[in-house]
């Protein structure tokens, strides 16, 4: 399939420039290190993207760096450390940039504290009121958010918590519930054994009682029939003279 021919233009969509210059870039990187390879030659590429990061490739087993002062030399266009001057003025630019930004945050903040107020005119004041104002009101939005969660987290530790002690009581209820019914169980297992001690002492004491009457009526039937063979033994050895 034959490929169309692309269109050299800027490509408007952010994602599909990305892709496009990834692949680009993956690619004149190969055919840079294929170049140094095949031809054995000293080959550098220096790339930076829209947002500034850098991507290089060295043929050498050193920095890039050795190939631009090669290039340099052969050329004489620059000075042998140009680059490296430039570069140390522009951050010697930017940290002095940044510094007087960091002052301007720092005068700024002691003016939103209350200080250094004498050299602020009528309307300097008048918007840093305005800014406090709304800051006021964003706190007060946001804390009140914080306090509606911690109410909801609260309510939900509540509702989980009373769940936690009905269960609770349901399970002592039942288990007070179990004692009960056992002790009542023992208690009326203990009144029916007394019941029947009783009732056992009752009729001991009853057999005793006919045992030791029926002994008493047998003793003196024997004392009379004793008394009885006694004198019929006498009348009939008695002397018949007197």
């Amino acid at each position: 399939m034959v490929r169309g021919k692309t269109e050299m233009k800027r490509i408007e969509n952010e994602c599909n420039r990305k892709v496009t210059f990834s692949k680009r870039r993956n690619g004149l990187l190969k055919k840079a290190h294929e170049l140094s390879v095949l031809c054995d030659a000293q080959v550098g590429v220096i790339i930076f993207s829209q947002k500034g990061t850098l991507f290089e490739f060295s043929s050498t087993s050193s920095h890039i760096s050795k190939i631009l002062e090669r290039y340099q030399e052969y050329t004489g266009e620059f000075p042998h450390n140009k680059l490296r001057e430039d570069y140390i003025q522009k951050l010697k630019f930017d940290s002095a940039s940044m510094e007087e930004k960091i002052e301007i945050l720092e005068l700024s903040r002691r003016k939103m504290l209350g200080h250094c107020l004498s050299s602020s005119s009528f309307d300097e004041i008048q918007q840093m009121e305005d800014k406090l104002h709304t800051s006021l009101q964003c706190i007060r939005v946001r804390k009140t958010q914080l306090f509606k969660e911690q109410i909801e987290q609260l309510q939900s530790k509540e509702r989980n918590l009373l769940k936690e002690n009905a269960r609770l009581s349901a399970m002592v209820g039942f288990s007070l519930l179990k004692l009960l019914n056992s002790a009542w169980k023992n208690h009326r297992s203990t009144e029916k054994r007394k019941q029947q001690k009783q009732l056992i002492t009752l009729w001991r004491w009853r057999l005793i009682y006919l045992l030791g009457f029926q002994s008493s009526v047998l003793i003196i039937i024997k004392y009379i029939h004793s008394i009885i063979s006694t004198s019929h033994l006498f009348f009939f050895n008695a002397d018949p003279t007197r």
